[in-house]
């Protein structure tokens, strides 16, 4: 009845999601054989330890267990080569190669943290560079400020200077008016009074014979 049941098992075993997935260990070679024993042919010569495989069965009572390979091949061996987990040698070469991997992400780290480090002592050299040329230009800001606002008063009282100068040549062109005025007027005045004088010289060359006393003549004596 047992020996039933288990070949029902077999067959619908297979079609059940229930597979799970096995490890070969560390026996060199496994040979899978078509049933449970050792009198059954062998399907496949040797799976190599480590190989991972599809568990489909297993049958405590005989100890064997029915699995397929990667291939594909489907075959029973002895449950005692399989192990759950990968074997010692395939872990140790997984963290191996985790471990090269990881040092090579550590060494790449260290690079990019150096560059990052050359970066900001360059970055920090220029802000003080950036931080020294602000400060001179605002240095320079308030002299060009100081000197605008200079500019400025000077530029306002040029222009006021201007105006008195203006005003002075004005001044200076009423006065010269005026004393062009009066020496025309004084000119005219001297014409005159010598005019004047040339008259009275002459009015007065009539009038003196005239008041000359007349000479009798001594023919009336």
């Amino acid at each position: 009845m047992k020996k039933i049941l288990y070949i029902l098992m077999l067959i619908i075993a297979p079609s059940l999601s229930l597979a799970e997935s096995m490890y070969i260990d560390d026996t060199l070679l496994v040979p899978l054989r078509s049933g449970e024993g050792l009198q059954f042919r062998i399907v496949h010569k040797g799976v190599k330890s480590g190989t991972k495989v599809e568990l489909i069965a297993h049958n405590p009572d005989s100890g064997y267990s029915h699995v397929r390979t990667p291939d594909g091949v489907t075959g029973y061996l002895p449950t005692r080569y399989l192990v759950k987990n990968e074997i010692a040698r395939d872990r140790l070469k997984k963290a191996t190669a985790q471990l090269e991997k990881a040092q090579n992400r550590l060494t790449e780290l260290q690079s990019e943290l150096k560059e990052l480090q050359e970066k900001y002592n360059s970055l920090s050299s220029s802000h003080e560079q950036l931080t020294l040329e602000s400060q001179a230009t605002s240095s320079e800001l308030k002299k060009v400020k100081t000197i605008s606002s200079n500019a400025l008063t000077l530029d306002q009282r040029n222009r006021e200077l201007r105006e008195t100068n203006q005003e002075l040549k004005n001044e200076v062109e009423l006065l010269t008016t005026d004393n062009q005025r009066l020496k025309d007027k004084s000119e005219t005045s001297f014409m005159m009074i010598g005019a004047a004088l040339v008259l009275l010289g002459v009015i007065l060359a009539l009038i003196i014979p005239w008041l000359k006393p007349t000479k009798k003549n001594d023919s009336w004596a």
